[in-house]
């Protein structure tokens, strides 16, 4: 592997015109498809083999075109204290805001709801739901326009007015300014880190560049693969963090050849060789870890860990073909200012003779840490498992779902329409069950569905059941459940299955069947089936990881640990996210106003992405361990000189996705704040605690037994020479000045 890549590096070295034009002519073709592309599909969420989507079908099939993806506004006017809506003067200004609300372009159609019934028992509030022709993401700036032109003149007469639902959903992404925060603060790291404007712009430069590639391949390609306009959001933010990340790691390397007496070719292919192997087998672990959430069984969620999937392949070969023909056009620009102000090729030129291995070697901030670390392994080691341990207990009380309008600031026209609604028609009114009878097999399908209807209407937390609809065909019924309680009550959840649990005795009775569905019961479900598959995808992620990493490091203790550290800093972030989100300790500093179960696909987002980064961390910094180690250093020795190398690039790539992650905490969105800090907690925990402090005691108090492989499974194993020992060789006494390397290659 490092013969491989050092040949590979000093090729796109020596032809670095070459492998510039390739790249330019990759990112040009996949950005001419992309153009040429009729663009993303809007692809329905789905999730088969739950109940909630077995309904949801079968309404498609038997009530042909009601079940469409057209947008949609519910308008609440709300009378002014102690006043009613149905008074003569309030139900005029409403029913002229209904009119004007339907009279839009694109509008399908208004409901007058005092005509549907849509007033609340005490007369103070009532509501038209208003369906639109074309989807949300159809809506044009006009519609949107017209929509809040109508709220505001019903405002005018004296009437509360908010609005909810799709057509008020912002569909351009909510990311776009952490991105940009993100990528500031990166440069700000790399800058401090390297000391050289050339040094920090490199691995931004090609970082940005992977992630076009990978975005226009992906826009490419939308159509053939029926891929949505939100399948790239993953590859965007990973091809991101990867791209910085494997840069940073060969550029450091480089960096560290250099200042060792290589002339730029050899550093540059030393480098490759090295970090690049380094690089391979972290992205290897990052493509097992995407590729492996295809096993929640969600079409949209394997199309999104492909795509990342594909954008960290191209971070990758970004890292090992073209970050190496850059070092070739500027082999002096991302040195340290010092090296380049005292006109010399290497901070500190090796006598004739001497490996590399005897050059002098400087103490840092990492060795400081290491030696301290060495000195009290255990105590370090407790005190890591003990706070982690801590914050992950709050991860037992775990709720999953999926926040609606309730989460959201109250600042926002959706949250106090859900507010009125909830305090005119009760909370469960937000999230009501939909009921589809299937009545084939019955004798009487009318009766079969009342009496369905009228048994479920009797169940305890049941508030009302609206009149049951037939299809054309008449076998065929779905009516609504208003719940008493609000759509993320686990009182709610206890309904659904209370429902669900009589179903036996009703087909028994009637001959037909019926499935629940709905948003709520969608949510329910969901949750449920992630639940369950977030067990299966730690064991596949970690199994398979583990597998490699014993190829990496051929050891079984060190990817044991590397594996159970991640799990620490996983049910810890997690435990974090159910303390402010959930259990609201601390949410007002974030802005968090309302509190409730944990995004459905929360934890399987953070296990795939930070897993992902946590072995890029472990690879990077054991795999100089394992290198001085097999270089004939002791076990402490070995410690110490991998932070010595790692420490300070695996503490500014930790901060870089910290800053990253943190920018989506600034967002108003409550499931965006959710989002961010969860990720920026899990790679604080697991960079500087499991990484940086339990990694080393861990090596600290196995000693040589953290190298140990049994005979056998050493025989078994591929051998892949991740250290680079193939390419350790002493520094030639008449080492080529830099400027004639680079004249000559």
């Amino acid at each position: 592997m490092a013969t491989f890549l050092y040949r590979l590096g000093r090729l796109a070295f020596r032809r670095r015109w070459r492998v510039a034009l390739v790249w330019a002519a990759v990112l040009a073709a996949v950005g001419f498809g992309a153009m040429s592309s009729s663009g993303a599909v809007d692809e329905e969420f789905s999730m088969p083999g739950i109940e909630s989507q077995q309904a949801f079908d079968l309404l498609e099939e038997r009530f042909p075109g009601t079940t469409g993806d057209s947008a949609g506004a519910r308008v609440v006017f709300v009378a002014p204290g102690g006043e009613k809506v149905t008074a003569t003067e309030h139900k005029a200004a409403v029913e002229a805001a209904v009119a004007e609300l339907g009279d839009g372009s694109q509008v399908a159609s208004a409901v007058d709801p005092f005509k549907a019934g849509a007033v609340s028992e005490d007369g103070s509030t009532a509501y038209t739901t208003v369906t639109y022709k074309v989807g949300a993401v159809d809506l044009t700036d006009a519609s949107k326009t017209h929509l809040e032109e109508a709220l505001d003149h019903a405002q005018d007469s004296g009437l509360t007015v908010e609005a909810g639902g799709t057509a008020l959903e912002e569909t351009g992404g909510p990311g776009g300014a952490a991105e940009a925060i993100g990528v500031a603060i990166a440069a700000v790291v790399l800058l401090i880190t390297f000391g050289s404007l050339a040094a920090a712009g490199l691995p931004l430069l090609t970082a940005v560049i992977g992630v076009g590639v990978s975005m226009a391949t992906i826009l490419a390609l939308s159509t053939a693969l029926g891929l949505s306009s939100t399948t790239g959001t993953l590859a965007t933010m990973l091809g991101l963090a990867v791209g910085i990340d494997y840069a940073l790691f060969v550029v450091s390397r480089y960096r560290e050849e250099r200042a060792k007496g290589r002339a730029p070719q050899e550093a540059t292919a030393l480098a490759t060789g090295t970090a690049g192997s380094a690089v391979v087998f972290a992205g290897l672990t990052v493509v097992i870890a995407l590729a492996g959430l295809s096993v929640v069984g969600i079409p949209m969620l394997t199309k999104m860990g492909l795509a990342a999937a594909g954008a960290v392949v191209v971070g990758v070969l970004i890292a090992l073909t073209l970050v190496p023909a850059l070092l070739g056009f500027w082999p002096n620009a991302v040195l340290a200012r010092k090296a380049r102000r005292a006109g010399r090729t290497t901070e500190e030129t090796p006598k004739a003779g001497r490996t590399t291995e005897e050059a002098p070697k400087k103490d840092n901030g990492g060795t400081r840490w290491a030696r301290f670390v060495l000195r009290r392994p255990l105590p370090v080691l407790l005190l890591g498992v003990v706070g982690l341990g801590a914050l992950a207990i709050p991860m037992t009380d775990l709720q999953l779902g999926m926040p609606g309008d309730e989460a959201k600031s109250t600042s926002t026209t959706e949250r106090r329409a859900y507010d009125a609604l909830a305090e005119g028609f009760g909370p469960g009114f937000n999230g009501p069950l939909t009921v589809v009878v299937d009545a084939k097999g019955a004798d009487d399908p009318k009766a079969a569905a009342d009496t369905i209807s009228q048994e479920i209407g009797g169940t305890e937390g049941v508030v009302s059941v609206s009149p049951a609809q037939f299809n054309e065909a008449g076998d065929t019924a779905v009516f609504s459940v208003v719940p008493a309680t609000a759509p993320t009550d686990e009182k709610t959840k206890d309904l659904v299955t209370s429902i669900r649990g009589e179903r036996p005795d009703m087909e028994s009775a009637t001959g037909a069947t019926f499935d629940v569905t709905g948003t709520t019961a969608m949510n329910i479900d969901i949750a449920d089936k992630v639940q369950s598959a977030l067990v299966p995808y730690l064991i596949l992620v970690v199994g398979l990881a583990v597998i490699l990493l014993l190829v990496v490091f051929r050891s079984v203790l060190v990817p044991l640990k590397a594996a159970l550290g991640f799990l620490l800093s996983v049910l810890a972030s997690l435990g974090a996210v159910v303390v402010v989100f959930q259990q609201g300790h601390g949410a007002e500093l974030l802005g968090v106003e309302t509190t409730g179960p944990i995004m459905s696909l929360m934890p399987i987002f953070l296990v795939g992405i930070v897993f992902g980064l946590a072995m890029d961390y472990e690879v990077f910094l054991v795999s100089r361990m394992r290198e001085a180690y097999v270089h004939g250093e002791s076990p402490a020795q070995a410690v110490t000189s991998g932070f010595r190398h790692s420490a300070r690039v695996v503490v500014a790539a930790a901060l870089i996705m910290i800053a990253v992650f943190a920018g989506f905490i600034g967002e108003s969105d409550s499931m965006i704040k959710m989002i961010g800090f969860g990720l920026a907690a899990a790679v604080l925990l697991d960079a500087f605690v499991v990484r940086m402090a339990i990694v080393p005691a861990v090596l600290a108090l196995l000693g040589d037994k953290a190298w140990w492989l049994p005979k056998w499974l050493d025989r078994i194993l591929p051998r892949v020479d991740v250290e680079g020992e193939a390419l350790n060789r002493p520094v030639e006494p008449s080492a080529v000045p830099a400027e004639k390397e680079v004249a000559r290659a």
